[in-house]
């Protein structure tokens, strides 16, 4: 096993591109080179060639000028679906694509009593008596369900103004809800 320095920008990319808890880097970049990891062990040896500012602006992921969530709302694929649950969920899994460890901070939005985001489910059906939780897609959290629609604005907009968004994007994203 190597190890290699990577800039700050490049190591949030490959974090951000993590599909499942305990993916390590190297499944992440063979995913992204689309390189399999049965190609690596047929491969013969060879001697390795000094990085240079160029080699690494060629080997850099082309990014696309959108975020996941940005992508989503120009998409059209939310305003498809029926059910404000379901454009609620499309939401929480962009954003969780977008930057999962920024996703984390889901856990710190609570009500007076409630806990709305969890990795255990268990935990907020402990906190009330009807929470109704199901799991984000494609993420570890889970989230209570049997809010109004009021309420899943405002936790869309309390979770994308901690990790970031501007407030245009967040009012588009609440209105969508």
């Amino acid at each position: 096993m190597k190890t290699i320095e990577l800039d700050d920008d490049l190591y949030f990319y490959i974090a951000s591109q993590t599909r499942h808890i305990g993916e390590s880097a190297s499944d992440i970049l063979r995913r992204l080179l689309e390189q399999s990891a049965h190609a690596k062990l047929n491969a013969a040896p060879r001697q390795a060639e000094p990085l240079t500012p160029a080699t690494v602006q060629t080997m850099a992921p082309v990014t696309q000028d959108k975020s996941g969530i940005q992508a989503l709302l120009a998409s059209g694929a939310l305003q498809q679906e029926e059910k404000s649950i379901n454009r609620f969920m499309l939401l929480l899994g962009a954003l969780y694509r977008d930057d999962p460890a920024k996703f984390t901070q889901a856990t710190e939005i609570k009500g007076r009593k409630r806990v709305y985001f969890s990795q255990d489910p268990e935990a907020l059906r402990a906190s009330g008596s009807t929470t109704k939780p199901k799991p984000v897609p494609d993420t570890p959290f889970w989230v209570i369900t049997n809010t109004n629609t009021s309420r899943k604005q405002n936790m869309v907009a309390q979770l994308m103004a901690s990790m970031g968004y501007d407030e245009a994007l967040i009012a588009e994203a609440c209105g969508t809800v």
